[in-house]
């Protein structure tokens, strides 16, 4: 069961939850900075506040960066826009003709060319790019997930990719599946493969503590620079993006 309130702290909005959880958790979300706290059962609206207010120098860099975030302008998949795929611009070039299908095809180093039915809506449009991209991402994703797996020792049960509002991926560390977020498609290799080490990693160790930073440290040693490269691309037009969180 989950009990949610509002309450402002510092002067600042919050939403609070408390939930059946272990640790508190404080996170500043896309687009305007908005503040939610994910709180034990056991923990006190005072503790809450207390939590709040000693991140709060925190919570206002976060707010001010996703404020000041360049956005990409909503796409409406027409040619001449420019869309990503594994960090690299393409112009996408929109061909209409006869056949009921339609078709996505690369060409060369900085063209996309789609082919589709005549009158089809910008939203169809979409949801064909979408699921390439999301076919191009599990193609990339399923040979770096099996080097990552065994060169940490782990094994996941399940994975997938899906749209996430909040987080490039996720892990359940008692089930053992691991989520991606569909936009991860539009970023460089090397951000992928800090993700999937951040998430197996969890499978090391639950949370963000020393043993689990260990792990990122042994084996990509530069992880928070690809972390922040990957945090300061062009945040998505839906606001589908990943939330700074303590």
């Amino acid at each position: 069961m989950v009990n949610t309130e509002h309450h402002i702290i510092g002067g600042t909005p919050v939403e609070v939850r408390w939930k059946a959880i272990k640790n508190l958790h404080v996170g500043v979300y896309p687009p305007e900075g908005q503040v939610r706290v994910a709180a034990p059962l056991s923990v006190s609206l005072d503790a809450v506040k207390l939590a709040v207010l000693t991140r709060m120098d925190w919570v206002r860099r976060k707010q001010a960066q996703f404020l000041a975030q360049e956005r990409q302008t909503q796409r409406q998949y027409v040619s001449g826009e420019t869309h990503f795929v594994f960090g690299r611009p393409l112009r996408l070039d929109v061909i209409q003709w006869e056949k009921k299908v339609h078709r996505i095809e690369l060409l060369g180093s900085d063209r996309l060319r789609f082919s589709v039915p005549a009158d089809t809506t910008p939203a169809i449009r979409r949801r064909w790019l979408e699921n390439w991209y999301k076919a191009r991402l599990r193609e990339h994703v399923a040979p770096r997930l099996a080097y990552w797996s065994s060169h940490l020792g782990v094994a996941t049960e399940a994975w997938g990719i899906r749209p996430m509002k909040t987080k490039w991926g996720s892990c359940n560390p008692d089930k053992k599946i691991v989520w991606l977020n569909l936009e991860l498609a539009k970023k460089p290799a090397r951000t992928i493969d800090y993700v999937l080490l951040h998430e197996l990693a969890h499978l090391i160790s639950p949370r963000h503590d020393e043993r689990f930073l260990k792990v990122l440290d042994d084996n990509m040693p530069r992880w928070r620079s690809v972390r922040d490269e990957l945090n300061h691309y062009p945040l998505a037009a839906w606001n589908e993006v990943p939330s700074a969180s303590q």
